[in-house]
């Protein structure tokens, strides 16, 4: 991801931010795959909107958004947001979150370099708290079930105008199955029985989650991004599920299902990395990372959400300044310390 230290509209930066949005399109696709012509219906919705919205708010703070609007960070916001929601979203709710995002989180602070918090995550965050019915609402994996959803029907259900609804198709996430069984007092395996499974993880979420790990070994080949946040993020998520697995295999599941159900892959590669709203120094990501993935795993368990990769990232967004106060490097012959 780009650097703080350099100039949002440069070409590095674009160069940047062009290979973060390549390396999503594995993801990208997986998600279209598994869960049909929604997706892209959404991307179709929230780049436009994205570009127009910054460039509306660059013209009323009197800046060229030609120049601003090459550096790409909108097009990967919206990106980031689409990957996030349900694929049968209403299509106004979807433009809803984008708005906000680009407003409400990166341009009200500023534009890209100034935000405190990840932009994608606080849309997606106030359409969650808003609409939680609709946000927790996926559809099954009929890219690899069955047939996947018609555009004519997917079209239908996110634009209201046909006869088919939300409701007749959409269920919830393997972690909200999950996560409601043993609520219900059944043991993890009664859970996952009542549930489809895949070969390691929820249908389709394995396969999505992999596809995303493919594009952050692309990130961290290039050398776009570091490995510290990402693996610290995906190890603090795995050593907590194996702790509580350890201690009752009948009540929590293993780490390998938690990391292949769910955001956990695009969270940690695409999101937690954003360079503006993440510690800065190297000790620093990695407590930022553990954080991440820590504050996942409890809120998937114990919290009222059954994944929490956005509020995990936006909670450690807060913390990120005062980690990176207490693990600045310290120059050798002196007793001042680095800045990042």
């Amino acid at each position: 991801m780009v650097s703080k230290m350099v100039p949002h509209n440069s070409s590095s930066t674009t160069k940047e931010m062009a290979t973060v949005i390549f390396a999503m399109l594995p993801g990208l696709f997986a998600l279209g795959w598994i869960f049909g012509p929604g997706v892209w219906i959404h991307v179709a919705i929230v780049v436009p909107t994205a570009m127009v919205a910054e460039a509306a708010i660059l013209l009323i703070r009197g800046r060229n958004p030609i120049n601003e609007l090459n550096d790409l960070s909108a097009i990967l916001t919206a990106l980031l947001l689409a990957a996030s929601l349900p694929p049968l979203l209403p299509w106004w709710m979807t433009l809803l979150g984008t708005l906000f995002a680009i407003i409400l989180a990166k341009q009200l602070y500023g534009g890209l370099g100034q935000n405190p918090f990840n932009p994608a995550m606080i849309g997606y965050v106030i359409l969650l708290v808003s609409f939680p019915l609709e946000m927790t609402s996926w559809l099954p994996a009929a890219g690899i079930q069955g047939e996947p959803l018609s555009w004519t029907a997917a079209s239908q259900v996110i634009f209201g105008t046909g006869p088919t609804t939300v409701d007749t198709l959409t269920g919830a996430t393997p972690l909200g199955g999950l996560k409601t069984g043993l609520i219900q007092g059944l043991t993890l395996q009664e859970s996952l029985l009542k549930l489809p499974n895949g070969l390691l993880a929820g249908p389709g979420w394995e396969w999505i989650n992999i596809a995303f790990l493919v594009g952050g070994l692309i990130l961290l080949f290039t050398r776009t991004i570091s490995w510290h946040i990402p693996l610290s993020v995906l190890g603090g998520l795995f050593l907590t599920a194996l702790i509580f697995n350890l201690i009752d295999p009948n009540s929590y599941a293993t780490p390998l299902y938690h990391l292949l159900s769910g955001g956990i892959m695009l969270g940690a590669f695409f999101i937690a990395t954003d360079p503006v709203t993440a510690s800065t120094t190297p000790m620093g990501r990695i407590w930022f990372g553990v954080g991440i993935g820590v504050l996942d795993y409890i809120i998937r368990t114990w919290g009222g959400y059954p994944d929490a990769v956005a509020f995990s990232v936006l909670l450690m967004n807060m913390f990120a300044p005062l980690i990176d106060h207490f693990t600045q490097p310290t120059i050798y012959g002196g007793n001042r310390e680095a800045r990042p």
